[in-house]
């Protein structure tokens, strides 16, 4: 009997993985407006603006970040929280702020909000660090469901150069590994269906990667699994697509061009390493309202990037693809900003079905046109000019797309007269041009 249930479990947790869409998920994160003071009524406020303006165009997720355990994280030098007395259950696992979160209160952990985000029609995500609570080690509590305790699951050694809280874990053995089933049982009790882990990826933690996504296969509910910050090491490309969906391949992303432009060769080197289900990460996206309380992000203001730079980040993010997670504070939106994020003919080049990378297939002094191969025989194609003056691209034929081609700007939803045999355009300093293409008949 126990042989048929095990087997019965096995072929439960590969049809949750098979649940799972195989393109890069879209949503918000709170991180870049608020840091990791982030509030209950906050996440509400984005969920409902999420629901009523971006859920029809397929932004569907919702990700508290960082630090929703502590009481009085007030986004200012996380190291002045070394000590600090974190929210937390019997078994040391880290619980949300009820002064924050007042849903939580009576360790009902993050349930209420995860179910009033799922009625939204949205997905509930929550960011967490990698280890196990020092605290939790000073008072050697039990871990949940084994006869372990915390201090053999820790290892003292390991700790996060930048956030205070925790120590890691020995992930190669029992004691570790209990201790991550413990806590994405309590994850997917709470309806989590995506976890961002940070401190994994820069410098990389293997063991405790492995751990993690054993655990999520235990868990019995189809959770994405993130990996966080970068640069993730492109020597672990195999690693990492065995075991995460999603792998940060920068460091920390912000609204500056110096920023952006290091993305363009960051997503080239990673372009063979993306598929169905396993996509690199440029990270989340500072336009609109940002740092609102988040100190990284040096000040409240309106994304720096300009226009032309905001068109070029969201036509690369769209083509490589990349995942896309806001980051700018949604209810303080403008026009301008929401019609960038409500472009469907854009998003639907991130989400095709055939869920094939893009490629940079021609390059030559700051332009760069890049090429996907679209479900239904059609191509994207984007054109970069990278250079700080404008420049006159040449005609697709530099890219090999040979023949005639009816040419269709996606952003201004226009057909263009001609083929792509005519195409030749001016391009402004950091500014790009992203087609799709469809034989011509």
């Amino acid at each position: 009997m126990k042989y048929a249930l095990a087997f019965i479990s096995m072929l439960l947790v590969r049809a949750a993985a098979l649940e799972m869409p195989p393109t890069p998920p879209m949503g918000w994160n709170s991180y870049d407006a608020f840091g990791d003071s982030v509030t209950e009524q906050e996440i509400l406020a984005n969920a409902t603006y999420l629901k009523e303006h971006l859920l029809p165009h397929g932004w569907n997720y919702m990700v508290v970040d960082f630090r929703w355990y502590d009481p009085q994280a007030d986004s200012g030098d996380r190291k002045n929280r070394r000590g600090a007395v974190l929210s937390a259950d019997a078994f040391g696992r880290l619980l949300p702020a009820p002064n924050r979160f007042p849903s939580t209160e009576d360790d009902h952990g993050f349930k209420a909000l995860a179910d009033r985000i799922h009625a939204m029609g949205l997905k509930f995500g929550i960011h967490v660090m990698r280890g196990i609570p020092q605290q939790a080690v000073k008072a050697n509590t039990p871990i949940e469901g084994s006869s372990f305790h915390a201090r053999d699951a820790a290892n003292t050694n390991s700790t996060c150069s930048w956030c205070p809280d925790m120590f890691g874990v020995k992930a190669d053995q029992p004691a570790g590994q209990a201790w991550y089933d413990s806590l994405l049982r309590l994850y997917a009790a709470w309806g989590v269906d995506y976890i961002k882990v940070d401190d994994l990826s820069e410098p990389y933690s293997a063991p405790e990667i492995e751990a993690i996504a054993q655990a999520i296969k235990r868990c019995g509910r189809t959770i994405v699994f993130s990996t966080s910050p970068g640069a993730t090491p492109l020597k672990q490309a195999h690693h990492i697509k065995a075991h995460a969906n999603l792998w940060r391949i920068s460091a920390d992303f912000w609204d500056n061009w110096k920023s952006l432009d290091h993305n363009f060769d960051l997503l080239r080197s990673w372009q063979s390493q993306a598929g169905p289900r396993h996509w690199p990460d440029a990270d989340m996206i500072p336009l609109g309202h940002i740092g609102k309380r988040c100190l990284d992000a040096k000040g409240e203001h309106m994304t720096h990037f300009t226009r032309d730079e905001q068109v070029t980040l969201m036509s690369l993010w769209a083509l490589a693809p990349s995942p896309l997670m806001l980051g700018m504070n949604l209810p303080e939106n403008d026009e301008w900003t929401r019609g960038l994020l409500t472009n469907d003919e854009v998003l639907a080049i991130n989400q095709d079905a055939l869920c094939k990378p893009a490629a940079c297939v021609w390059r030559t002094d700051g332009l760069e046109i890049w090429l996907r191969e679209l479900s239904g025989g059609t191509r994207a194609v984007g054109i970069f000019n990278r250079r700080d003056q404008s420049q006159t691209s040449r005609d697709l034929a530099s890219a090999g797309m040979t023949g005639n081609w009816k040419v269709r700007d996606v952003w201004s939803h226009q057909d263009l007269p001609g083929s792509s045999a005519d195409l030749s355009i001016e391009l402004l300093p950091h500014s790009s041009r992203l087609f799709k293409l469809s034989p011509a008949k």
